[in-house]
């Protein structure tokens, strides 16, 4: 008879993350290993973070990439978004300042294997974030960006607040981040990516 894995608390997931080099999403008891990125998609995302990073400097607000965990509280969820911004003081799970729970804007790059879930899912967990304003997600094989932006409900369940999108894919276009108060360019976003056919790099399985 087979015996079927362990699923893991989340606090044995967290002492993993601790000793371990590879970075993990966690749900439900269930560990995910996350792949590195392609040359494009880091070129991408470093592009974008440094923009909005010059741009909020001096306004108390923090751009990080990559490495940054992020918890949802609502659903369990823990994850490391491509770029993370948070504006007010930082609310973290744990004393150790490592899982953040408190970001404004959250950006992910697309790739073939993870759009579904970025678009799907994953954009799902990230809506019961009180503190989530705006959500961008970037395609890496084309310039094409969408941004949702939260629409406050006044007396609406937590996480049923509508959301507004926008699209852009003229290179010549401008993203306003209304959360933020600032505007960034597709032309900055993409400074310096050879734009490849669509990748198949990524993680085959999310929750």
């Amino acid at each position: 008879m087979s015996t079927a894995p362990k699923r893991l608390t989340a606090a044995e997931y967290l002492a993993i993350e601790a000793r371990d080099e590879v970075r993990h999403e966690y749900f439900d008891g269930e560990v995910f290993a996350m792949g590195g990125g392609t040359l494009w998609h880091n070129l991408i995302k470093d592009n974008l973070a440094h923009a909005i990073r010059k741009r909020l400097e001096g306004r108390g607000c923090y751009v990080i990439t990559s490495d940054q965990r992020v918890k949802v509280d609502a659903t369990g969820l823990y994850t490391y978004p491509d770029v993370v911004v948070f504006c007010e003081p930082p609310v973290f799970e744990d004393a150790v300042h490592h899982t953040l729970v408190n970001p404004r804007l959250i950006v992910e790059v697309l790739s073939d294997s993870t759009e579904k879930y970025d678009r799907g899912a994953k954009f799902g967990h990230y809506r019961r974030l009180e503190s989530i304003q705006e959500y961008l997600i970037i395609s890496q094989d084309r310039i094409s960006a969408e941004l949702f932006s939260r629409q406050p409900a006044p007396g609406a369940a937590a996480g049923t607040d509508p959301w507004l999108l926008r699209t852009f894919i003229d290179p010549a276009g401008t993203i306003r981040f209304d959360s933020l108060g600032v505007d960034v360019t597709l032309a900055e976003i993409y400074a310096g990516v050879p734009l490849p056919g669509p990748s198949d790099a990524g993680r085959e399985r999310r929750p």
